[in-house]
């Protein structure tokens, strides 16, 4: 009479479970998440914080400067009212301009998707391996280093940014100039940081914080 099998038991290999973990995409990561959290939160209370459009376009209220200085005056209070406008106005215009400029807006996608993915949210352990190659934190800092002066400044991307900020900061300064600014009430105690200027140190500090806590998680 044959002797029957031993029973398998099934082992789970508690290193390919930690393999698995630490092989999750970026993505996946809390710090990705809290990353992306911080900067939908601060965009919105930016936004909140803008003042009426039918206000910014109010046609009665546009007058010819009287002189230099009262131009430069009118710049500087339509600004402190209308910083948060202002500001939406020239992120249209760069979006625009990378819109109809789609291989300069697929190569900064793609040079903010490596700074995401393979440095800033990326775990070190397993190290990166390009076509067999094992690269180290430090090289791929410099890879990605050189690649972000080399689409900055060696092709159209540099120049289409460049010619987006200067368009948009050109009808900024035409619009608060001519722009009587004597019918706003811009209350006194408001901090000079309100508006989309909180939100870009917020987002700045904000990304500082989920970076230095994807760097510390490599230590």
């Amino acid at each position: 009479m044959a002797s029957s099998s031993p029973a398998i038991i099934p082992i789970t290999n508690p290193q390919t479970n930690t393999a698995a973990a630490q092989s999750q995409l970026p993505i996946a990561t809390p710090a990705f998440r809290a990353f992306i959290s911080h900067i939908n939160d601060t965009v919105r209370n930016g936004l909140a914080q803008r003042r009426p459009w039918a206000e910014l376009v109010d046609r009665s209220a546009f007058s010819k400067p009287e002189s230099v200085s009262d131009a430069t005056l009118r710049i500087r209070k339509n600004y402190a009212y209308f910083r948060v406008n202002y500001l939406t106005c020239l992120a249209a215009v760069l979006a625009l301009s990378l819109l109809t400029n789609p291989f300069s807006l697929l190569t900064l996608l793609a040079l903010a998707a490596a700074w995401l993915f393979l440095y800033l949210f990326r775990p070190s352990d397993p190290p990166l391996v390009v076509f067999g190659r094992t690269f180290s934190e430090r090289e791929t800092l410099g890879v990605l280093i050189v690649a972000s002066v080399v689409v900055i400044f060696l092709t159209s991307v540099g120049s289409v940014l460049i010619s987006a900020f200067m368009v948009g900061f050109a009808i900024i300064c035409a619009h608060s100039a001519f722009r009587a600014p004597e019918d706003l009430f811009l209350d006194d105690q408001e901090p000079a940081s309100t508006g989309f200027l909180s939100f870009l140190s917020g987002s700045g500090s904000n990304a500082a914080v989920s970076a230095a806590s994807a760097m510390a998680a490599r230590v």
